[in-house]
């Protein structure tokens, strides 16, 4: 297949060009390199992807991405809570309007197969977390990017013309060619590496994780499906076994590491609290991730011990800076 895939420059889009090209198809990425990926920009098109250096914003742009393409994988976003916090509009603009704009070039141009990175943020704050929730169940957002994701998947998935699935990600974790250290796994283990104290708030709640390669390998498993099994359909990506709580994870990354500074204190600013089924993905896509978190902590700390990120506490590293 020929596939246009938007971020494709970014942290799970960089790997994710990787693994489609690694499949046989043809790729196409279109990224605005915001984060400073010169170097990735330079390793993907290494890697034989095609890659466009625009904004999503920019609609001559995200046509000439996607003319000839038979699949859109759309990742490019402001991603996360604080991005989008921190300027309102701009995240409307991009993960809302180019959204939309988007999937409407997409079906203008015959490009029927879409792939949209959704979140398990969408679930926000659980009645019950201790009960597993799945892809039937109530979206409660609690954040302005969760509230995005949601409005972006019902309009989407009403859509009878084009062929759309929905993939909920859980929190990302992991090494990849666009790091981050502003997600959950990765901070705490790059704190608690350094010898930093590590403040950690909401310690009892819980979230799903999934390792950057797996989200990737979710994606290229949907394109790999036929249309009529994943298409208006929402998946959850991830492992049941793979919800913790904050103090679960602290706990596995003292453990690997042997020490660790850490405090609790109460926060009231983010109330999510969910725990999440992925049964359907498995069961209906044959699904199933092949890191776990310990995994994932490994990987990292064998990273930070080789100096592979440089300034681990670098801005680049982060997607509010």
């Amino acid at each position: 297949m020929r596939i246009t895939v938007t971020g494709g420059a970014g942290y799970i889009g960089a790997v994710t060009c990787a693994e489609l090209r690694a499949a046989g198809h043809e790729v196409r990425a279109l990224d605005s390199l915001l984060h400073g990926q010169t170097e990735i920009a330079r390793e993907v098109r290494d890697g034989g992807t095609e890659l466009i250096e625009a904004d999503v914003r920019d609609g001559e742009a995200r046509r000439r991405a996607l003319e000839g393409s038979d699949a859109v994988v759309h990742l490019a976003a402001i991603v996360g809570d604080p991005a989008c916090g921190r300027d309102p509009e701009l995240s409307n603009e991009v993960n809302v309007e180019a959204s939309q704009a988007l999937f409407e070039d997409a079906r203008e141009l015959g490009v029927r197969r879409v792939i949209f990175a959704s979140t398990c943020s969408n679930y926000g704050r659980m009645a019950d977390p201790t009960v597993p929730i799945d892809e039937t169940g109530t979206l409660a957002p609690v954040s302005l990017y969760a509230e995005q994701k949601v409005s972006i998947e019902k309009g989407l998935l009403a859509q009878e013309d084009l062929e759309a699935t929905c993939l909920r990600f859980a929190t990302i974790y992991g090494v990849a060619p666009r790091m981050r250290f502003d997600l959950t796994v990765n901070e705490f283990t790059r704190d608690l590496w350094a010898e930093r104290e590590l403040e950690v708030f909401g310690e009892l709640f819980w979230r799903p994780y999934v390792h950057v390669a797996d989200a990737a390998r979710a994606i290229a498993t949907v394109l790999g499906a036929p249309s009529e099994k994943v298409a208006g359909n929402v998946f959850n990506v991830g492992h049941s076994d793979e919800n913790y709580r904050k103090l679960d994870l602290v706990g596995l990354i003292t453990e690997r590491l042997g020490r660790g500074d850490v405090s609790y204190v109460h926060r009231d600013e983010d109330p999510r609290d969910y725990k999440v089924s992925f049964e359907k993905i498995r069961g209906e896509l044959g699904f199933e991730p092949r890191m776990r978190v310990p995994d994932g902590i490994d990987e990292i700390v064998r990273g930070l011990e080789e100096e592979r990120f440089g300034d681990p506490f670098s801005p680049l590293y982060s997607n509010i800076g």
